[in-house]
């Protein structure tokens, strides 16, 4: 069961939510039987822009969640205890092309909207698409960070507006 949490009154600590403990960014997938699609990362941030409450998540086009992040306009972020850690192991390292990631990690889904989200999760985030560009090789200021591209795979940097805050009671 969840309640929602005024985002004015929501306080995290990004730099732990995201890049340790890592979250879900969950599409709908009408081929698969939950109707959803998981894919863990540990890019992305929270914030503010044009007067909204955001969160940008990064996605590489090989990836099975980017077909469908193009395709839908609401998705989910969820973030998961750290008895989880295994299921988001799954989703980060399974294409979700082949593989129905949400029932092998055995996680129920529910959906707000089109938006689906992971009931177990610890913390939602119900998202609507506000932006979406490519990484540029030519936009870097620091070449440095062009190592992390050896394929010149750039991922797509999506800013999502966020309507709801959800919290497990």
């Amino acid at each position: 069961m969840f309640y929602e949490i005024d985002p004015k009154e929501f306080s995290c600590a990004p730099f732990k939510l995201i890049g340790d403990d890592w979250l879900l960014i969950c599409a709908p997938d009408n081929t698969k039987e939950s109707g959803a699609n998981a894919m863990t990362a540990s890019w992305g941030g929270i914030g503010v822009i044009w007067h909204k409450n955001v969160a940008t998540v990064y996605v590489r086009p090989q990836r099975h969640t980017f077909s469908l992040m193009e395709d839908s306009d609401e998705v989910s972020l969820c973030f998961l205890g750290e008895q989880y850690r295994e299921a988001l192991k799954l989703c980060g390292t399974q294409s979700g092309k082949s593989t129905d990631k949400i029932a092998k990690a055995q996680l129920p889904v529910t959906f707000d909207g089109n938006a689906p989200f992971i009931d177990e999760a610890d913390l939602v985030m119900v998202c609507k698409k506000a932006y979406s560009d490519y990484i540029k090789e030519e936009c870097f200021n620091d070449t440095a960070h062009l190592s992390s591209y050896p394929k010149k795979d750039y991922h797509k940097l999506y800013i999502l507006e966020i309507k709801k805050i959800l919290a497990k009671k």
